[in-house]
């Protein structure tokens, strides 16, 4: 019996291990593709004429699909048992998509072939996170560990693209974005199947979980704090660009962010502040740095203002989906995830476009409206503090 049950444990260990590793690689892949994106697609629109308003309403669309897209996806995928084959279709969707956009130059079509693009790309996001957290909730792993593989993915994606923006013209950026995708569509067929438990008929929809006003404390804190960074996606490559910097000195200030992220991810397990606290000095640290950030500091500065990431995104991520993993129902979570990219969405989406508008009248000033979003975050999560922290129960979130 002693044998059995030790085979069994050992089977289960092999089982946990081989999803920590396909998980960990598509981060890997994932994050390499956000890391060219995020940097250098804004850089691409501007050198083949693209002006800065249409850049903010072209680079809106992916948070402006999570809104409208998004939810709907994740529930179908959840609701089918489909996660990982959803997975798989969008990423090569996805890598077709960037690889049609190279050929326009019009900011029109470029509009309409990335609003359709986002729409199988951002949910990617979300429902990676859902299968992640449904295997932290099935075999017992840390969130953090696996996804600490697609920061760093990240860092070489934008350290290489960035080295090649030095040689190469700046109209061929949209090809290295594309490659990337289209790795990251091949690395998905290595993800394993996931095998949940079954769902009964009497269990919560994931339409219930809009009724819980715990959790719209965790969807607005998230919303606010996360979508702060909403001006640095949009237009940071392209307000360095302007100070001076070389290619690769705005990767590096890329980089320098992701490592501290990283590093956070690395050491979450450890980590025995409430999830609460994480939120908000996650919170009070974007409010520093977006208002340093305005100011527009020497490249030392920069450097040191941008290893605050790590508060201001990596250490809200962890405390928001600690919460999302101890309150919502295991077989939720993806729909979970994708309600809180939703209104996450419809709020960056908002930013990115009003932050492409503040760049053309007031440039780096567009950044103390980030500080303002960032501490409202935090209001948000220190009134609901108390009941977040007291609410303990297994998946069930509480009025």
């Amino acid at each position: 019996m002693i044998s059995t049950e030790s085979q069994k444990d050992q089977s289960r260990q092999s089982v946990a291990r081989r999803f920590a590793l396909g998980t960990s690689l598509f981060y890997a892949s994932l994050l390499g593709l956000l890391g060219t994106y995020l940097p250098f697609f804004s850089v691409w629109l501007k050198n083949i004429g693209i002006d800065a308003q249409w850049i903010g309403i072209i680079t809106a669309m992916p948070s402006l699909s999570r809104f409208t897209v998004l939810p709907f996806v994740t529930a179908y995928a959840e609701q089918r048992n489909i996660l990982r084959g959803a997975m798989i279709a969008m990423a090569f969707l996805t890598a077709i998509g960037f690889g049609a956009i190279g050929f326009l130059r019009e900011p029109i079509p470029i509009l309409i072939a990335f609003a359709l693009l986002a729409c199988v790309w951002t949910p990617l996001s979300p429902l990676s996170d859902g299968y992640a957290l449904k295997g932290v909730a099935t075999y017992g792993l840390n969130y953090g560990p696996m996804r600490l593989w697609g920061s760093a993915s990240f860092i070489v994606g934008a350290l290489v693209c960035g080295a090649l923006l030095d040689f190469l013209k700046s109209d061929h950026l949209i090809w290295i974005i594309a490659a990337t995708a289209t790795l990251s569509a091949f690395v998905s067929l290595g993800l394993k199947p996931l095998h949940a438990p079954p769902v009964t008929a009497e269990a919560p929809r994931a339409s219930g979980l809009l009724k819980q006003k715990l959790f719209w404390a965790v969807i607005g804190a998230h919303t606010l704090i996360q979508g702060s960074h909403g001006a640095y996606y949009g237009f940071s490559s392209i307000m360095w660009q302007g100070a001076g910097f070389s290619g690769f000195s705005i990767a590096l200030l890329w980089s320098v962010g992701v490592i501290a992220e990283i590093a956070i991810f690395a050491i979450s397990p450890r980590f025995t502040f409430e999830a609460t606290t994480l939120v908000i000095i996650g919170a009070m640290s974007a409010i520093v740095r977006w208002i340093v950030t305005a100011m527009e500091p020497r490249l030392e500065v920069l450097i040191a203002v941008q290893a605050m990431h790590g508060l201001t995104f990596g250490i809200t991520q962890v405390g928001i989906y600690t919460l999302l993993v101890r309150s919502v129902p295991h077989h939720l979570l993806a729909s979970a995830q994708g309600y809180l990219v939703a209104f996450g969405g419809v709020v960056s989406a908002i930013t990115v476009m009003i932050s492409g508008v503040l760049y053309a009248r007031f440039g780096s000033g567009m950044y103390f409206a980030m500080a303002l979003m960032a501490a409202a975050g935090g209001i948000v999560m220190l009134v609901w503090r108390t009941r977040l922290d007291a609410h303990h129960g297994a998946g069930e979130t509480g009025d």
